[in-house]
């Protein structure tokens, strides 16, 4: 008997079934004077699980591919929602005319924490009408996580397709959110990136992105880790991964004045939106300038907005949304906000000099 694959399982199932276990290919290999490693590398694509594989696997390896996964993505609307609080500012002009030119060109948006990074690109994706797969991105995401797997599916096991394919097959944008606190294992992207698509090697498939698919990726450092610390868990991303990306924007928080509007469009009090920018924009420069290590983002001063409709009360709006800082921090920039609006509250446990403002 020759020993190719075919024969091999042929022999196998007709002595055992279907199902074997490495019991019963260590009779076998001991029956027909063979190497049980070598018997067993033979037949791995059929392995299903320690010491038990399934001849017949490969058979159905091409139903499998189009068997639908366990959630059928196909059936969901993937465009993002417009959110009519947004405020265009920054780099959101050049980000959409990129995805509107329906070009393969993957795009690195960097900038610090609460920017909108990836409210900017959720955006311009609805405004167009585009869809968008976001992948969370981190140190334990790997191939399986990004590119796709086999999966248990009522007691069938069926290939599903992970996000990365969903994409490329869509024509989507594929939006890599934190992209730099993944490990070296993102390296399966690099055909990719390159718009080449990928093969899926576990299923003996090529899937070519279709037309109108680009990669976007998001991160609070450009992937040389982050040296002063503030961003723990972010990694030195490989060198020709970078490279891969032909554009990267730098993403800064949006002036006082387009804070401003932001903070007004989910608030009526005009006046509290505008002291809430002008605090913010004055901690950012001091930050800046190295008198401060934390400062305040976008972000936090629209939960100090939302937190302010919910309960009616400045000074505890910005009193819980600030309760994340340090106590000297929090008491520091409590003391400021008292500075800025004349009619501010102060919590009767603030009692901390600001001038490191100053």
């Amino acid at each position: 008997m020759g020993l190719s694959k075919q024969n091999i399982i042929a022999s196998l199932q007709e002595t055992y079934g279907e199902s074997v276990t490495s019991a019963d290919i260590r009779a076998w290999c001991a029956m027909n004077d063979c190497n049980y490693q070598t018997i067993s590398n033979k037949i791995a694509d059929c392995k299903v699980g320690r010491g038990k594989w399934n001849l017949t696997v490969q058979e159905k390896l091409e139903q499998t591919y189009q068997a639908p996964p366990a959630m059928p993505a196909v059936e969901q609307n993937l465009i993002p929602q417009k959110d009519d609080s947004f405020v265009k500012f920054g780099n959101f002009g050049d980000i959409k005319k990129i995805i509107e030119s329906r070009v393969f060109y993957p795009s690195f948006i960097t900038g610090l924490s609460g920017n909108g990074k990836t409210f900017s690109v959720e955006q311009a994706c609805a405004q167009l009408g585009r869809e968008l797969i976001r992948v969370n991105i981190t140190i334990e995401t790997d191939e399986d996580d990004l590119i796709g797997g086999f999966r248990l599916v009522d007691g069938a096991t069926v290939w599903h397709n992970g996000p990365v394919v969903e994409a490329l097959q869509r024509g989507a944008i594929l939006l890599l959110d934190e992209i730099d606190l993944a490990s070296n294992k993102i390296l399966c992207l690099q055909s990719i990136l390159e718009g080449k698509g990928v093969f899926l090697k576990k299923i003996g498939k090529v899937v070519q992105p279709a037309a109108g698919f680009n990669v976007i990726a998001t991160a609070n450092t450009k992937g040389k880790g982050s040296d002063d610390g503030r961003f723990i868990g972010t990694n030195v991303l490989n060198e020709a991964f970078l490279e891969r990306f032909p554009v990267t924007f730098e993403q800064e928080y949006p002036t006082a004045a387009i804070e401003t509007k932001i903070l007004n469009k989910l608030c009526a009090d005009e006046n509290f939106c505008k002291r809430l920018a002008d605090w913010a924009d004055i901690i950012r420069k001091t930050f800046y300038d190295g008198g401060i290590e934390e400062i305040i983002s976008t972000r936090r001063l629209v939960h100090i907005i939302k937190a302010y409709n919910i309960f009616g009360d400045k000074a505890k709006a910005i009193q819980v949304c600030v309760n994340r800082f340090d106590d000297e921090t929090k008491q520091a920039f409590l003391e400021l906000y008292d500075k800025v609006d004349a009619d501010f509250q102060m919590p009767d446990d603030v009692s901390v000099d600001v001038e490191t403002f100053s």
